[in-house]
């Protein structure tokens, strides 16, 4: 898994690539996040785009991350999930929690 950070205005994007699963990558994503929300980072928006496939340790620190911007006050967005992670996301029945947007742009406005 890699992730990348890149600001757009006031917001921070995460990029993901690779599988969001336990261990390594989960970890890394976690990290990577909780590090932006220690700097003061509270617009937050995470490309799901590069993740082919996610467990329940990546849907975990998904929530995760969410429910500490929101406790901070702030936001959190995903966009452009693939088809798989997507059906997932809906399967847990997190797609009325979390904030799923079609694209970039969607979670720029949205955030």
């Amino acid at each position: 898994m890699a992730v990348s950070v890149r600001k757009a205005g006031p917001i921070t994007i995460l990029d993901l690539t690779g599988a969001l699963k336990l261990g390594e990558s989960e970890q890394a994503f976690r990290q990577q996040a909780q590090q932006l929300i220690d700097e003061g980072v509270r617009h937050l928006a995470v490309n799901l785009g590069g993740v082919p496939e996610m467990d329940s340790s990546g849907i975990g620190s998904i929530v995760r991350v969410y429910t500490q911007l929101k406790k901070c006050g702030g936001n959190c967005t995903f966009f452009a999930p693939t088809k798989r992670v997507s059906q997932l996301i809906q399967m847990v029945r997190l797609d009325s929690v979390l904030d799923i947007l079609e694209d970039e742009a969607a979670a720029l406005i949205h955030n």
